[in-house]
């Protein structure tokens, strides 16, 4: 195997589009010395931010919170590094981007996995008259919603690199393409106006792209096994599948292992990031398998309906609570029957408002915060509303199942 054939095409220092790459929206704070580049600071400030933390109890496919064997959207981020960085050092690429883009690229991912993204992107387009897409949404949540103290404490926005940004918008794995390319980095990112229009502007992007697709397949076929989600037939066209492909079990290891090699191999600056036409077939027939006889399972139809319940509730007693000017009193009246969800809901809001706007005592309570006040002073309706699924994107499965409890339980409908 050809070590290194991409190296001249890394985005490394030298790389001609080396300074847009690593750019940033505003001058990143420094702490005294520091021995990380770009893409390492990228990386750490990603990984203790609380969006990144939440990611473990997050639903990837199989809703079972209780169930601490089953993947949640950190295990799954975490095969996706694991996957790219292998691929980016053979390739000769930066694996510092690759693990940067990789653990942040489900950053704002819905609750309840992307049955839930169904659920808030209707509530999108009837509330907003606009699309959700969770990688445009990931995209939203680093650049304008994710906090971070600097070094005096005070909360600013997470400022990545113009690479990290792009990784995670451009990283859709569900649509189908081998031999990936990277766009002309003249497209801009507000120029992406769906998931998967265009392709990262960086090769290690590429990889990242690949990888997600790797990484989920096999896994999500072991948690349909282990929750018995598979009857006989099902698990019977399995074994045709894997011993059609010669190997000796349909699981993420071995998943993994073939394609990262078969990628390595195959893979070169004339014919892109790609897969052997075998192995594309083979990614092909396991896609279609798990979407027919795992995504579109017929025993996932109560959890369907649970998650799209619990979704509209919370967002509708929420949205209930806007009153311009007085929203903040409305919350306050609002939070002696519902406190976690009102009380936690208004502590986040004065994060993202004109300080002036909003009451002291909020103030008080959520300390310094330099960061960009997207949500002004509340003057419309469609403000109010996006702030209300931003904060329902945010949320984990199991945070967002208490919040409705507590609707339940004191049966508010104000």
């Amino acid at each position: 195997m050809e070590n290194g054939k991409f190296r001249v095409l890394a985005a490394v220092p030298g790389n001609p589009n080396w300074e847009k790459l690593v750019s940033r929206k505003e001058t990143l704070y420094h702490r005294g010395e520091d021995i990380r580049t770009e893409f390492g600071r990228d990386y750490t400030r990603i990984l203790h931010s609380m969006a990144y933390r939440r990611l473990k109890h997050k639903t990837q496919v199989f809703f079972n919170i209780d169930n601490d064997h089953i993947c949640t959207r950190m295990e799954h981020v975490s095969h996706v590094e694991s996957v790219s960085s292998t691929i980016a050092k053979e390739l000769g690429l930066n694996d510092e981007l690759t693990k940067a883009i990789s653990i942040g690229h489900d950053l704002g991912h819905a609750p309840f996995g992307h049955q839930g993204e169904v659920v808030i992107r209707g509530l999108t387009r009837k509330y907003l008259g606009k699309d959700f897409w969770h990688e445009q949404n990931g995209l939203r949540f680093v650049d304008s919603l994710e906090l971070l103290e600097d070094t005096y404490k005070v909360n600013q926005n997470l400022n990545l690199t113009y690479a990290v940004r792009d990784g995670i918008l451009s990283h859709c794995g569900e649509v189908d393409q081998n031999g990936i390319f990277p766009r002309d980095i003249s497209i801009g990112l507000e120029e992406f106006t769906s998931p998967g229009q265009y392709q990262a502007v960086t090769w290690e992007g590429c990889v990242v792209k690949m990888a997600d697709k790797i990484a989920y397949v096999g896994r999500d076929i072991e948690d349909a096994l282990a929750l018995g989600i598979l009857n006989e037939k099902d698990r019977e066209e399995l074994l045709r599948m894997a011993r059609y492909y010669d190997q000796n079990a349909m699981n993420t290891t071995v998943i993994m292992h073939n394609m990262i090699m078969d990628i390595c191999k195959n893979s070169d600056p004339e014919n892109g990031i790609r897969l052997s036409a075998a192995f594309a077939e083979q990614l092909d027939v396991i896609k279609k398998f798990n979407y027919e006889h795992i995504y579109k399972n017929k025993r996932l139809t109560p959890y369907v309906h649970y998650s799209e319940l619990v979704l509209k509730e919370l967002f509708a007693a929420l949205y209930r609570a806007y009153g311009g000017e007085k929203t903040w009193k409305k919350l306050d009246e609002r939070s002696e029957f519902a406190p976690s969800l009102f009380s936690t809901f208004s502590e986040w809001l004065a994060r993202y408002c004109d300080e002036a706007f909003v009451p002291e005592k909020l103030r008080e309570k959520i300390g310094k915060c330099k960061n960009e006040k997207v949500f002004g002073r509340l003057e419309t309706r469609a403000v109010y509303a996006q702030a209300v699924i931003d904060f329902l994107s945010g949320m984990t499965d199991r945070f967002a199942i208490s919040l409705f409890g507590e609707l339940l339980q004191f049966g508010f409908h104000g």
